[in-house]
């Protein structure tokens, strides 16, 4: 296990603290629970649909923790969990996060991404006990810049669907900071990846399924854009420093900081990182599809490691083997139960 300043987080902090985590069924909530748990804290998570492949189901980590079952745009609902459970510290993370889906469907992206945010600040701005509220914003509320790596005095600008609603979301969380004084502090964090994701169409998980599949990995772009791909657990552990932070020194409230492992990596340069972890001589399938994307993209991590004294867990290739290691016990697991419930048709179909 890596070794870091910040890798084992303040235990007296956590411990019996209340948090409140919206989306605890996605890629980072879930790991994100399983760091709060780890440090005895009482998490109660915001779940919307029934999940049962998530890592927060499939490890058992739902059992340990409370859930209250509803949408994130519900301000009622938010404001009643962060008064009967007394809520401390929040962090949101619920939020539609795949491109394809927001070109689709711009209208269920725009109202989770920015209507649950204020309905969640709103809730919290009525609720004296929150102390903490990290809000989790991306790379992609910059939009598509002239000016690389971008640092947090970068303009937010997206232009397309997805782009637009985080850097819409990211700008309430600064109106409610700054008008309220409230103490929020935002994330902006590169692409995620890591054991759990099951949105098959992103190039990670698709590519690791590919090959187990022994299928050539499809590209749906032409493989040239560049992006700031940032481990899961890197992005769970920077949130509870960030937290952390945020309650010793107010000062910090109302910033935004980026996450990053500052690298510039291609998605053909990735698929063939992967292929080769994975020892497969697999040729990707290079389709040319996308629309809507950014072609560039990387960011300075300067701020956090400066002000937060930050710094990430894991390289690029020690994360890919982490997260190549959880997709082949997973789909072991699942070929095992494909097996019994195989066996069992065919013992009551003799019967």
């Amino acid at each position: 296990m890596p070794t870091s300043r910040h890798a084992a987080h303040a235990t007296s902090f956590w411990r019996d603290r209340p948090v409140f985590v919206t989306g605890g069924t996605g890629l980072v909530g879930s790991w994100l629970v399983r760091r709060l748990v780890a440090a005895e804290a009482d998490v109660v998570c915001l779940v919307r649909d029934w999940a049962p492949q998530s890592e927060l189901v499939r490890a058992g980590l739902i059992e340990r923790v409370k859930v209250v079952r509803g949408d994130v745009c519900d301000q009622a609902l938010l404001e009643r969990t962060l008064g009967e459970y007394e809520i401390n510290t929040v962090i949101h993370l619920a939020a539609q996060t795949i491109v394809g889906i927001a070109n689709r469907n711009p209208i269920s992206t725009f109202e989770t991404n920015i209507q649950g945010t204020w309905a969640l600040l709103e809730a919290c701005r009525r609720s004296p006990l929150v102390k903490q509220i990290v809000v989790a914003s991306s790379d992609k509320a910059y939009g598509d810049q002239p000016d690389l790596p971008y640092d947090e005095t970068t303009p937010l600008q997206g232009q397309h669907p997805y782009d637009v609603s985080k850097s819409c979301a990211d700008l309430i969380a600064h109106t409610y900071a700054q008008s309220y004084g409230m103490p929020i502090c935002i994330t902006r964090c590169g692409n995620f990846y890591g054991g759990g994701d099951l949105n098959w169409n992103r190039i990670i998980p698709g590519t690791i399924r590919s090959v187990t599949r022994g299928e050539r990995p499809v590209i749906r772009s032409d493989g040239s854009y560049i992006r700031d791909y940032f481990y899961v657990e890197d992005g769970a552990a920077a949130y509870m420093l960030l937290a952390e932070q945020m309650a010793a020194r107010p000062e910090l409230w109302g910033e935004a900081f980026n996450f990053s492992n500052e690298l510039q990596i291609t998605v053909l340069d990735l698929v063939a990182r992967v292929l080769a972890a994975m020892r497969s001589s697999l040729e990707p399938d290079v389709r040319g599809e996308a629309s809507n994307e950014i072609l560039h993209q990387y960011l300075s991590a300067a701020k956090a490691r400066r002000l937060l004294d930050w710094s990430p867990l894991f390289t690029l290739d020690s994360a890919l083997d982490k997260t190549i290691a959880w997709y082949t016990e997973f789909f072991e697991s699942q070929a095992q139960a494909a097996q019994t419930v195989s066996a069992t048709q065919t013992v009551h179909a003799a019967r």
